[in-house]
């Protein structure tokens, strides 16, 4: 189970520190409005992170729980939706989109409106709610139980609340725009390869499954 974790979190991890709306929301407050709002942004971003991840981590399971067969077609439509993020994170590389581009944002955020924006900016986020209903179909594809899968999601919030947290740190200090852009590509390489490979063993799993 450690080793499924680890190579699901570097794939999470690697979406979280890669350029998206939830570094866009951090960053254009930190940048603007400094670190306390921007603080507010992350705690947001983490609770919408696990409200998602929770939320299919228990639909899946109930579906699984109800239909076992509906695995097979988790196995490949979760696969080939992380396959597929994967690729477009490579394409990003090769034709050199990978880099952020944040513009402050200014219009004033008490703490509450803080939150709620990081909040709603994942909840609306669709791929948002693609990427953990993929992740939480990868793990029940490596024959983990509900509660294992229910205990990834605190574990991605965990992460985001950090990752994120370091980013308003260091974009309300200014130090993030100097060096973000160039690191950024490595960051999607990382993303592209975990995304990847638990693509490609989620869809040779559900092929293995379909032809017995």
């Amino acid at each position: 189970m450690l080793a499924i974790f680890a190579l699901t979190w570097a794939g999470v991890l690697a979406a979280q520190i890669s350029p998206g709306p939830n570094l866009a929301a951090v960053a254009s407050i930190g940048l603007a409005q400094g670190r306390r709002p921007a603080l507010f942004v992350v705690a947001g971003v983490a609770s919408g992170m696990l409200v998602w991840s929770l939320a299919t981590a228990l639909g899946l399971g109930a579906l699984i729980e109800a239909f076992p067969a509906s695995l097979l077609i988790l196995k490949l439509a979760g696969g080939g939706y992380l396959l597929y993020l994967g690729l477009e994170a490579a394409r990003a590389i090769i034709r050199g989109g990978g880099n952020a581009k944040i513009k402050p944002d200014e219009r004033p955020l008490g703490n509450a409106a803080a939150w709620r924006r990081g909040v709603l900016v994942v909840l609306t986020n669709p791929k948002a709610a693609l990427m953990w209903a993929a992740v939480a179909s990868f793990l029940f594809g490596q024959a983990l139980g509900p509660l294992q899968v229910l205990a990834f999601g605190p574990l991605g919030a965990l992460s985001g609340l950090v990752i994120y947290g370091a980013y308003a740190y260091l974009f309300s200090t200014g130090l993030a725009m100097r060096g973000y852009a160039r690191f950024s590509r490595w960051f999607e390489g990382v993303f592209a390869a975990a995304f990847g490979a638990m693509g490609a063993s989620l869809l040779w799993s559900g092929l293995r499954d379909a032809q017995r």
